[in-house]
């Protein structure tokens, strides 16, 4: 028995009628008779009462046919959230800190759109914080973030390890000390900007770790709501920032 015999048998039932049915199904009237038999021969019983007009169900029939729109209908509902399961999976959510739109990240993206062309992504922009909570509610698939946070519920990979850089203007004082090294020390005096302005822990929470572990407090840390502002103000000549090596891509 398969499923396209139990919508002839449906529908035959629905409009007490082979000839209807058969418009209905777009199929000739004699192999549809034909169908109904075998459906009787392998259920062994008789569906419809022979010589009827209208056509009209046994009562065996009628209970087959109670159940048969069951099946039927068990089947469209399934079929139709399969099809919605399959539309889901075929989008991928992923967090990232606006930081990494600058470095790593567009480079994975286009070679995973490469790689799977038929697989939407979506960009959805959170702390590294917020991307575990985000993670955790099934708002998003998988994250990008700075910060190494670590939770039970939450698998992370280490991707790269990155270098950090201090970015001051070309006419800075501390210019002439490139080439020596400059020490943390040595800027605490400075405006240092910081980044992002989003919930903690942050990128700007790194930083200020940074100077805590070595005892340094810096007497004025600003924080701008992402890196791009802090190294506009440094060109400005407002002050510095520290910043991933693999955003030093031009002279400030």
């Amino acid at each position: 028995m398969e499923l396209r015999h139990l919508r002839y048998f449906v529908t035959v039932v629905e409009e007490q009628s082979i000839t209807k049915a058969a418009e209905k199904l777009c199929i000739a009237q004699p192999p549809l008779s034909r169908q109904i038999q075998k459906l009787e021969e392998e259920l062994g019983i008789l569906l419809f009462e022979r010589g009827s007009r209208p056509v009209r169900t046994t009562d065996a029939g009628q209970f087959f046919y109670q159940h048969a729109v069951q099946i039927l209908t068990h089947t469209a509902q399934a079929t139709s959230m399969a099809k919605r399961i399959s539309s889901i999976n075929m989008i991928i959510r992923i967090g990232y800190v606006s930081s990494l739109l600058y470095a790593l990240l567009p480079q994975i993206i286009y070679l995973f759109r490469q790689n799977n062309p038929d697989i939407q992504v979506e960009l959805l922009e959170y702390g590294t914080k917020d991307q575990i909570e985000a993670l955790k509610l099934g708002k998003i698939d998988l994250g990008f973030g700075r910060l190494r946070i670590s939770d039970p519920a939450i698998k992370r990979i280490l991707l790269r390890k990155e270098k950090l850089k201090l970015a001051i203007h070309k006419n800075h004082y501390l210019t002439e000390y490139v080439h020596k090294g400059i020490y943390l020390s040595q800027i605490i005096d400075e405006s240092i900007f910081s980044y992002p302005a989003t919930q903690k822990p942050n990128f700007s929470t790194l930083i200020q770790s940074i100077f805590t572990e070595l005892g340094l407090v810096p007497k004025n840390m600003i924080e701008v709501r992402e890196i791009h502002m802090a190294l506009g103000l440094v060109s400005s000549g407002e002050g510095v920032c520290i910043i991933p090596e693999r955003e030093v891509d031009q002279e400030i």
